[in-house]
Order: structure tokens, then C-alpha cells, then sequence
């Protein structure tokens, strides 16, 4: 569906359009709201059917099941049909809400107070949040919450392929995070946690991020997942530590005095063990062990003097 402006504002006419909604979701989804009324006018219609049969004729039953049928089926047909504007409207339910409430609370307010007190009113709403740090951090926290949904809706519609129907993930909420965003989404058949992970760089560009991890956000369903927007550090910050306020202020300090710790050394420096090894002359002789020979004799000594080639 395209809305297209015949004119510009200053003459002269414009081929521009805007697109509110997809040709091919619009398509997918008037196809799917014929079937719909047609399932559900016939399924409505026998039950009618069967039911008013125990009580009047079958003729009259068949027109009950018609008027009960129709009525039933163009309810059905309605809801689907709409659906991408409902879908539409569920992309902007915070921002809608939050400004119905702006508006309401300023007509309230101009209406049941002077000019001097609404503006004082006004003054003190504005000028509060964007005076203390820490509420204007909050904020801009859940400012930036409202941001990164419409950034993943933008990822998911221009680089990440959905199914052909043109169904767009489901992204439910988000939390601020001490790092960046938290945001949790219900995947559409035709996309999974490692189609995604191939993307997550583009993610987040798209997301004004540093990095964007995902991850499966239930053990049961591989379709509810969570995207984890990181845009700033805060390792780097320097945190205080709770142990301070547990040490006792009256509690004298002791000076220690620092210890030297030696970064070379010389050989000389270097006390070795010494080890004395046992003298030569100080071994004694080790007398052979006697033997015997089979037949039970000693063998008889040969002297380093004589000649043992007679007995070869």
C-alpha cells in the first residue's frame, strides 16, 4: 500500500511515494484473509449447522448456519486483513502511549490551572529530569530503548531475509543495560540464531553500536532470542569498593619498610654449595665371588704372565 502526493507544496507535481505498508506483505496478507473467512464461515457454519438441527428442521438449519457463518467469517477476514496496521500500530505502542499521556496531562493542566502555574509545572516536569545527572541518565537510557526497536525492525526489513510471506520478526521490549540495550524478539519461520550471528556487524551499524551479541533466550524454543547492544565500556570507570567503609578509622597504620628485591647478580655474588667428593685410595678392594663349574670343581686362576694361546 503506497500513498503517493499528487502535488508538492510549491507547485509542480512529485513521483515520489511513501511506502506505509509492503506490496508483497499486502498481497500475502489480503490472500491470507480470503482464506481465513473462507475456513472459518464453513467450519462456524457446520457447527451451527449441527447444533440447530436437534431443534428445527434441516432447511432452517442450513439458514442459521449461513447467518451465523458469514457474520463469523468477515470478522475473521477484518482482523487478518488489518493485521500489518495492527502490527504497524504494535511497532509505536510506547510511543503512542507515552505521547496520549503528554498530551492529556497538558490539557488537563492548562485547563484546571492559571498560565503562571501551568508553566511553572511545566518547568519543573522539564527542568528536574535535565538538571539531576542521574534521572536524565535514565532517560536517555530508556530513550535509547525506544530507539534500537525501531533500528532492529530496520535491520530486519532491509538485509535480513524473512520469509516469503514478508513477516517480520516480533520484537517484544527492551531494557537499558549498564553497557547499551537489551531487547528480546521472537523469530518467524525462515530465520535462525546462526543466520543472524553472520549479520550481527551490520546490526550494529544500523544500532549506533560498538557490538551486538545474540543468544537464545529459552532452552525450549530456538525462536526467542536476545540481542545484547553494547555502545559503551564501563570497565574503564573506576568503581569504589564497599571494603573502605568496613575499616575502622581509629586503627593505627604500621610503616613497612620497602623490601629490595635484587634485579641482577653478579657469579661472585652467587654462594654455591660446596661438595667434597671421596678420595681414590680410600675405595677397597672387592674380592671376586668364589664359582664352581658343573662338575663341582673350582676353576683354576690364570696369571696375567702366562700364555693362553697353547690353550686355544
Amino acid at each position: 500500500m503506497s500513498k503517493s502526493s499528487p502535488r508538492r507544496p510549491f507547485g509542480g507535481k512529485s513521483t515520489g511515494t511513501v511506502t506505509v505498508i509492503e506490496a508483497r506483505v499486502h498481497r500475502s496478507w489480503a490472500r491470507n484473509a480470503r482464506m481465513a473467512f473462507v475456513l472459518t464461515a464453513v467450519i462456524a457454519g457446520i457447527l451451527a449447522a449441527v447444533v440447530a438441527s436437534s431443534y428445527m428442521h434441516p432447511i432452517l438449519a442450513l439458514f442459521v448456519a449461513v447467518a451465523v457463518g458469514v457474520p463469523l467469517g468477515g470478522i475473521v477476514w477484518v482482523l487478518v486483513r488489518i493485521w500489518p496496521v495492527i502490527r504497524l500500530l504494535w511497532w509505536w505502542t510506547p510511543e503512542i502511549i507515552l505521547a496520549g499521556l503528554l498530551l492529556t496531562g497538558w490539557v488537563q493542566l492548562a485547563s484546571h490551572t492559571p498560565t503562571l502555574v501551568t508553566l511553572l509545572v511545566v518547568a519543573l516536569v522539564v527542568g528536574i529530569p535535565a538538571g539531576v545527572p542521574v534521572i536524565r541518565r535514565r532517560l536517555v537510557a530508556w530513550g535509547w530503548c525506544l530507539i534500537v526497536r525501531h533500528r532492529l525492525r530496520v535491520c530486519f526489513a532491509q538485509f535480513i531475509i524473512a520469509n516469503q510471506s514478508g513477516s517480520l520478526p516480533l520484537i517484544l521490549w527492551a531494557v537499558p543495560t549498564p553497557v547499551g540495550e537489551r531487547v528480546w524478539v521472537y523469530l518467524r519461520p525462515g530465520l535462525s540464531v546462526k543466520d543472524l550471528e553472520s549479520r550481527l556487524d551490520k546490526i550494529a551499524v544500523t544500532c549506533h553500536a560498538s557490538t551486538v551479541l545474540i543468544e537464545r533466550a529459552s532452552d525450549g524454543n530456538s525462536a526467542y532470542v536476545r540481542f545484547d547492544i553494547k555502545r559503551r565500556e564501563v570497565l574503564t570507570a573506576n568503581v569504589g569498593s564497599p571494603l573502605v567503609d568496613v575499616i575502622d578509622p581509629d586503627t593505627p597504620t604500621v610503616e613497612q619498610t620497602p623490601v629490595q628485591v635484587p634485579t641482577a647478580l653478579d657469579l661472585p655474588d652467587v654462594q654455591a654449595p660446596t661438595i667434597t667428593l671421596p678420595k681414590q685410595g680410600d675405595r677397597k678392594p672387592v674380592k671376586p665371588a668364589a664359582t664352581t663349574t658343573a662338575n663341582g670343581t673350582k676353576p683354576t686362576s690364570v696369571d696375567a704372565d702366562d700364555d693362553v694361546s697353547d690353550w686355544i
